[in-house]
């Protein structure tokens, strides 16, 4: 019998379980195509910025406790949140926010293709997958440098064995 996880705060039922079903069916590799595959599909890069901002729009709002120093992204243009949740099978569940649509709509897209993945999956990702989503066009040097601070403490925390 699978044992369930804890709801992280922040997210409603209806959310986890919607985020439980589909990354059970979902590796990184998977969530990070059909991303890819979707940004494809819009040709205006002013469209595809403003899909990441609705992104980050309708993304769950992390509760003011978590908006901590600790886990303030470094690099960031705007002041952004990544927070990890640490789960029973090794697995981690990632929440993230951001003052900014831009930088909430990344976060979030980040927090979405890692979360429900385990501890190795994550520190092992190559940092060259994300090449096809095409940040270069996309964002502008300083917000790319910020998604790259993200990517480095996603993966830090998949680096960790001191969480249970």
């Amino acid at each position: 019998m699978k044992k369930k996880n804890k709801i992280p705060e922040g997210l409603n039922k209806i959310q986890w379980e919607r985020m439980e079903r589909f990354t059970e069916e979902w590796g990184i590799k998977s969530k990070l195509k059909n991303y890819i595959d979707a940004l494809n599909e819009i040709e205006d890069m002013t469209d595809r910025y403003v899909w990441l901002m609705d992104l980050g729009k309708k993304s769950p709002i992390v509760p003011d406790k978590f908006k901590l120093e600790e886990f303030e992204v470094p690099g960031c243009q705007s002041q952004t949140w990544l927070v990890p949740h640490f789960m029973y099978d090794d697995k981690m569940y990632f929440t993230a926010d951001s003052v900014a649509l831009i930088s909430k709509g990344m976060v979030c897209l980040l927090a979405d293709i890692f979360s429900n993945s385990t501890r190795k999956e994550i520190a092992t990702f190559e940092e060259d997958a994300l090449k096809d989503l095409n940040l270069d066009t996309l964002l502008t040097p300083g917000r790319r440098n910020g998604v790259y601070s993200m990517l480095k403490i996603i993966q830090g925390y998949g680096q960790r064995k001191d969480q249970t």
